[in-house]
């Protein structure tokens, strides 16, 4: 059996449909199912059972025989929480125990780490363990997810095999229930076909126009292609980078979106919320050496090969994957 954690969730769910295009069927899927607008990413998915958050570690220690991976995309993601306990409970001290058990049960194990443990970027966008313990993430989220990183690089006991993943933007179908949290492309599709028009937040810094401040965006189907690729080769544990390499302006995302809906490009900007504005990323670009070097050689998709996917196959007809 494979676990996924978070398997209601945006990557998580895509993972499981990953999973099950590969053939892998004998799964088991962990999330908090209490929110009834996450179900629908499970619909007609194949796995062996379901299993509450709060009661999988418990489960672990009564099956870990029948567990063959663990796959801990599970998560709190808000970043506009600021509660510290909500993080140090579900991001740093259940990844611990996830860990934990790995080791002692001798089970391999691939994580969600982000891109926002980056920071504002100081110190780069290399995945070397090196720079880890200098990062300044710019909220409680991105803190949790490079405190679990810290920790783990600390441990003299891992498990044989691990890989931690710094997710940069990750965009793609799965994300309806997300709200304020989804892609800017799904808002930007929805804003596009109600309105025909497209508001961006406004530059606030003198070094960036309005609507070029860029991200590394990096489509959901390319994220569990290596995510798959790591959990079936199973070599050189640590942590990875997971975009695309290249950054890109959010008024090209917003302008292939309209593209993609087949309509005029329409866009103003409006002033970036005052609670997310001093812990606003102007730029995220990761450095895919290292994921390159441990084999993976498939292409990623571009912003715009992701973006017309996505809109004409899923966001559209809102479809899931």
């Amino acid at each position: 059996m494979i676990v996924v954690t978070g398997a209601a969730g945006f990557i998580g769910s895509c993972m499981v449909g990953k999973l099950n295009r590969e053939g892998y069927n004998d799964l088991v899927v962990v999330d908090d199912f209490s929110r009834a607008d996450k179900a629908p990413n499970l619909a007609g998915k194949t796995f062996t059972h379901m299993v509450e958050r709060a009661q999988f570690v418990d489960w672990l220690d009564a099956n870990e025989e029948r567990v063959q991976f663990i796959i801990h995309l599970g998560a709190r993601t808000d970043t506009t929480e600021s509660d510290e306990a909500i993080f140090d409970a579900l991001n740093l001290n259940y990844s611990k125990a996830i860990w934990q058990r790995c080791i002692r049960y001798g089970l391999p194990l691939i994580y969600a780490s982000s891109a926002a443990t980056y920071g504002l970027g100081e110190h780069g966008y290399d995945d070397n363990h090196e720079v880890v313990s200098k990062l300044t993430p710019l909220n409680a989220y991105g803190r949790s997810k490079n405190d679990f990183d810290t920790w783990a690089l600390s441990q003299e006991e891992q498990p044989y095999f691990w890989a931690g993943f710094k997710f940069f933007n990750v965009y793609g179908p799965n994300e309806y229930h997300k709200g304020r949290m989804a892609s800017v492309i799904f808002h930007a599709s929805r804003q596009i076909r109600a309105t025909h028009a497209m508001k961006l937040f406004a530059s606030h810094r003198d070094d960036y126009k309005d609507g070029e401040q860029q991200r590394d965006f990096v489509y959901i189907k390319d994220v569990v292609e290596v995510l798959l690729h790591f959990m079936e080769s199973r070599k050189q544990s640590g942590l990875y980078n997971l975009g695309t390499g290249e950054a890109r302006t959010f008024y090209d995302l917003a302008d292939n979106t309209f593209k993609a809906l087949g309509q005029d490009t329409d866009i103003s900007f409006i002033p970036t919320p005052e609670d997310i504005r001093d812990k606003y990323q102007y730029f995220t670009e990761a450095n895919m050496q290292k994921l390159r070097e441990a084999g993976y050689d498939k292409p990623f998709h571009s912003l715009e090969a992701g973006i017309e996917d996505y809109v004409k196959n899923y966001l559209i007809s809102e479809t899931y994957y």
